[in-house]
């Protein structure tokens, strides 16, 4: 199995029923802006977990399902739901033995690939194949090379390009996110600063302020002249 995640883009809750729970270990390699996800794992009876990605915005998402059930799992069903942040569900299948699912990105978002198990008396656990690919990975370059009728050089440069892109768009979206950060920062520094300036003068005036309290008490109690 291939395993190539955005190790930066990847969340696993620890919350045991949170809206993410943690699935299992995963071996994370940077290898570009597009990449695919492998990953398989066991699913208890009656039991809910999720993968949490975030994606850029005007990507092409696609995905396959395999489960494979052991045996005496009659009435065992697996549901798959993927949605974004707002909770509205962008693919739903009651029953994920074997499927495929698709979707473009409106926007960067956090999105949630969901498998619930439901059933009843003692099952194995199911073995869950998932595999999601964005971006350049994710378009089928054959076919449109079958539409465009473009040659395999075409092909290639296409692809190449379609790459150079994305690798633009991330840069630009990580120097954004920088900025933001340090406008962040320099607003956070600039405000303690005020702050510790306020806080100085507050203290010097109450410093004076004591002073002169303590000076008119003295003088009443005849201490000093």
């Amino acid at each position: 199995t291939k395993f190539s995640i955005l190790l930066n883009s990847l969340v696993w809750p620890k919350a045991q029923h949170g809206p993410c729970q943690l699935a299992l270990l995963l071996l994370p390699l940077l290898l570009g802006p597009s990449s695919v996800l492998a990953i398989s794992f066991h699913l208890p009876i009656n039991s809910h977990k999720c993968l949490c990605k975030e994606i850029h915005a005007d990507l092409l998402v696609t995905g396959t399902e395999i489960t494979h059930q052991s045996g005496g799992a009659g009435g065992l069903r697996t549901r798959l739901k993927v949605t974004d942040s707002a909770g509205h569900i962008l693919y739903s299948k009651e029953d994920a033995t074997k499927g495929a699912f698709a979707f473009t990105t409106e926007d960067y978002d956090m999105f949630e690939v969901c498998f619930e198990s439901k059933g009843t008396g003692r099952l194995p656990d199911q073995l869950l194949i998932l595999d999601m690919k964005h971006g350049v990975e994710a378009k089928n370059y054959k076919e449109i090379a079958k539409v465009e009728k473009l040659t395999s050089l075409e092909v290639e440069l296409r692809r190449l390009e379609d790459l150079s892109e994305s690798i633009v768009t991330d840069f630009t979206y990580t120097k954004k996110r920088e900025e933001q950060m340090r406008e962040s920062n320099e607003s956070t520094n600039t405000r303690v600063l005020y702050f510790s300036i306020f806080s100085m003068f507050r203290l010097i005036g109450l410093a004076t302020w004591q002073v002169f309290y303590l000076r008119r008490f003295f003088k009443a109690r005849k201490l000093i002249e």
